[in-house]
């Protein structure tokens, strides 16, 4: 009897897996908040040069036309946010005059920002744009190191020492490196803590996903995993409305991390995995953990017939098989793991991390690109369910690859549709990462599976840093990040192709497998009587 069967005997998908599930997807919401929190934090407010500090302003000129003087004008009639004359050229308080050959110098005493969408903001309060414009993606740089140093970490951790204890220390280092972030005024020192919050993001999600395969039956895997995916897409909506009410960015910062005191508080309630539990010989644990989950869903009764005897022969069944199939398997998995979630993160922080670039209004657009992740999942649900894993995973990536290339060739008037074109690429980029999470936990088996996971999810990191560095190849031509982002999504497409598909939805219907679940659980009833 495998170790889903006797979580069946235990009341299959009851009160607990429900309400572990949630308090385990709760804090994915607000890690979403986290990981696009930079499009408001360090958004880029319209700005330009400051006036001569030498006092050759005239009073006599209205605000525009000490612009004028001071500041050449764009081909949009705007003053050009990085350079101004380097002597005032007053024939242009005269708006029908013209100069040529003025000479030009950079922003000497600084920049003037527009604070009426944001009042202050990284880039305003440390002038990160003209030429220190790479800091402001340095910074989300950083923080993608930072997840990608947290998924080697946590990974091997989390196999070793169990998956809460590095989850409830994600929570607090969350709390305190997120609330920190805002209260320096080193934009070294913020990079710091951005790069330890990253960290956290990996031991959540790793641990998080985990924990509810671990202890969920298999009829509920699917929709468990899709349920991550819901949780991920509220919290890009949620944090539209914060960031709406929430405008200064420190203010912001905090708001988005103190939640994570409470999460910690409440987080020593969740029990380990007795898988976890079983496989490293602490099944007094397991079966102290088991005998809570039948109290929780009403089979007090199956729990107490728990016994060391019982339980001993569970993980021992399934992690052999899976450890001899892991064996067999692991170069082929492992290598399409590593093009799938690279190519999958890269094309999808290209997209969702410069929402400022499809010129609408940034919250309209955070909200969009939340929005459409919704059906997208529910349509990729439904065919995980009834197609499977790997037709999921690649029809999506190759989906999302085309839209992405094709928006180029929408013309650049046509803002709207290039953004709701661009969202349904992101909502399909979206619902893939999703499944690929769920499928890469059922490709690797429980005694390697946080390793392995771990691994995998270090080459998705990887797409994340290298995401801005292909966004700025745009100024060398607007062509290059949507090409490069596309191809990648469409290689990793093919890549899920040569996955094995896993048992045991997806080869039979699911109705059909539940009754036969069913029918197995009435026996074992039987003859535990």
């Amino acid at each position: 009897m495998a170790f889903t069967e006797l979580l069946d005997t235990l009341g299959g998908v009851g009160r607990f897996q429900m309400l572990y599930t949630a308090l385990l997807l709760f804090p994915c919401s607000l890690l979403a908040c986290h990981n696009f929190l930079q499009n408001f934090t360090a958004a880029v407010p319209w700005h330009h040069c400051q006036g001569h500090a030498n006092g050759t302003w005239s009073t006599n000129l209205t605000e525009e036309n000490q612009w004028r003087v001071s500041i050449p004008m764009d081909q949009h009639q705007r003053p050009e946010p990085c350079l101004r004359f380097v002597q005032p050229q007053w024939v242009l308080s005269d708006p029908n005059a013209t100069v040529g050959g003025a000479a030009t110098e950079g922003c000497e005493d600084g920049w003037t920002y527009d604070q009426s969408v944001f009042p202050s903001t990284i880039v305003t309060e440390w002038d990160l744009v003209c030429n220190s414009r790479p800091m402001r993606d340095l910074a989300q740089t950083v923080y993608m190191a930072g997840v990608l140093v947290g998924a080697a970490v946590f990974g091997s951790v989390a196999d070793r020492w169990g998956r809460k204890a590095p989850l409830i220390w994600s929570y607090l280092q969350l709390a305190v490196s997120g609330a920190c972030s805002a209260c320096f005024s080193s934009f070294i020192v913020y990079c710091v803590f951005r790069f330890l919050t990253g960290m956290t993001f990996s031991g959540i999600i790793l641990n998080s996903l985990s924990l509810v395969v671990e202890w969920m039956p298999t009829q509920g895997r699917t929709v468990a995993g899709a349920l991550l995916g819901y949780a991920f897409t509220l919290g890009q909506i949620l944090l539209a409305g914060v960031a709406y009410l929430v405008r200064p960015w420190r203010w912001l910062q905090f708001a988005v991390s103190a939640p994570f005191l409470v999460i910690f508080l409440y987080s020593w309630w969740l029990p380990e995995s007795s898988r976890w539990l079983l496989l490293h010989g602490k099944s007094h644990l397991a079966i102290q953990n088991l005998r809570k989950v039948a109290r929780l869903n009403g089979k007090r009764e199956e729990g107490q017939r728990l016994t060391k005897e019982v339980t001993r022969g569970h993980p021992g069944q399934e992690s052999m098989g899976a450890a001899l199939v892991f064996l067999r398997t692991i170069r082929k998995v492992t290598c399409c793991l590593m093009v799938i979630w690279f190519s999958n993160s890269l094309a999808y922080y290209g997209l969702a991390m410069d929402l400022q670039k499809f010129g609408l209004s940034i919250y309209l657009v955070q909200v969009m690109f939340g929005v459409i992740d919704i059906p997208a999942m529910l349509v990729s649900t439904t065919t995980m369910i009834y197609v499977g894993r790997r037709a999921t995973v690649a029809s999506f990536l190759i989906l999302a690859g085309f839209m992405v290339i094709a928006n180029m060739f929408v013309p650049e008037d046509m803002q709207t549709l290039r953004t709701a074109q661009a969202a349904m690429g992101k909502g399909c980029l979206a619902s893939s990462f999703i499944c690929v999470y769920l499928f890469a936990g059922e490709l690797y088996p429980t005694q390697v599976r946080q390793m392995g996971m771990g691994f995998v999810s270090v080459n998705a990191r990887v797409g994340g840093l290298v995401a801005p560095l292909v966004s700025m190849l745009g100024e060398y031509h607007t062509a290059l990040p949507p090409v490069i982002f596309g191809a990648t999504a469409i290689l990793a497409g093919v890549a899920a192709c040569f996955l094995m598909e896993t048992p045991p939805d997806h080869r039979q219907s699911f109705i059909k497998q539940h009754k036969e679940r069913q029918k197995t659980v009435a026996a074992l009833k039987e003859l535990t009587i």
